[in-house]
């Protein structure tokens, strides 16, 4: 019975679906968290006869007979709209209002990217994520700079001991075409795939690049309540694919009944 295969897809595409919801709620208070979204496609159909044919009579039937096969999951679709920005105070805790991503080195040598600006000094002065991740361009924060200052363009500079300020460089920031192509690689880091293009660098408040701001974190863009009605929906439709198949075993008992009949 080809319903049961088919509500059994559905099954699995809402098992699926909860499994990306309950992330996005797991993530409600992660620096930087970008909700995803699953995305679902119909199977193949089976035709049991095309529009257009001939009925028995000659005329031409204006609609065919078509039955689905179920659903699957196609892809997961990351939600880059801005996080509301919290104030920290902490001088080393950045947010960008706007589009862009903040640079990273990973201990293989390669590039990734966040957008949770939750920085600190290492014991070289370098700045670098919670993971120990140095920020590129590499800046280092001299060990009698007493503060430090960044500027909604990126650039970095120090208050030193004796009251004079030194330049330190200035962070650049990434963005690109098609930032749902990036792959997640967890700890809030991104990289880039064929899918994503290749990072467009500039300094924040150019190229479409946003700004830079001191002291706030961006949180994560989770709407609980709209993640709630979500979760109801995919909880649902999972319920409503289980019935169907409850609907097509009693059908089956049924016949087999039938068939025992004497």
């Amino acid at each position: 019975m080809r319903a049961l295969w088919t509500a059994a897809s559905g099954m699995l595409s809402q098992t699926t679906n909860v499994d990306v919801i309950t992330n996005n709620l797991a993530n409600v208070n992660t620096t930087g968290f970008k909700t995803a979204r699953a995305e679902f496609e119909d199977l193949m159909y089976q035709e049991i006869r095309p529009a257009g044919a001939t009925s028995a009579s000659g005329n031409m039937l204006p609609t065919g007979l078509e039955i689905g096969l179920g659903s699957r999951p196609v892809s997961t679709v990351r939600i880059f709209t801005e996080g509301p920005l919290q104030q920290t105070g902490n001088q080393l805790d950045l947010a960008i209002q706007g589009d862009g991503f903040f640079q990273v080195t990973l201990p293989d040598g390669s590039t990734a990217y966040t957008r949770a600006g939750n920085f600190s000094l290492d014991s070289a002065g370098e700045i670098v994520t919670p993971e120990g991740y140095l920020l590129q361009p590499s800046i280092v924060v001299p060990t009698n700079a007493v503060s430090i200052s960044v500027g909604k363009d990126g650039s970095v500079s120090a208050k030193m001991q004796d009251g004079t300020v030194q330049d330190l460089g200035t962070i650049q920031l990434a963005r690109f075409i098609n930032p749902s192509g990036l792959t997640s690689l967890g700890s809030n880091l991104y990289q880039s795939t064929p899918a994503s293009g290749d990072a467009i660098l500039g300094t924040p408040g150019t190229q479409g690049i946003g700004w830079v701001e001191q002291g706030m974190l961006e949180m994560s863009n989770v709407q609980v309540v709209e993640e709630m009605v979500n979760l109801i929906t995919a909880e649902r439709a999972y319920e409503s694919c289980a019935k169907g198949m409850t609907v097509c075993d009693q059908m089956l008992s049924d016949a087999n009944n039938v068939k025992q009949l004497p």
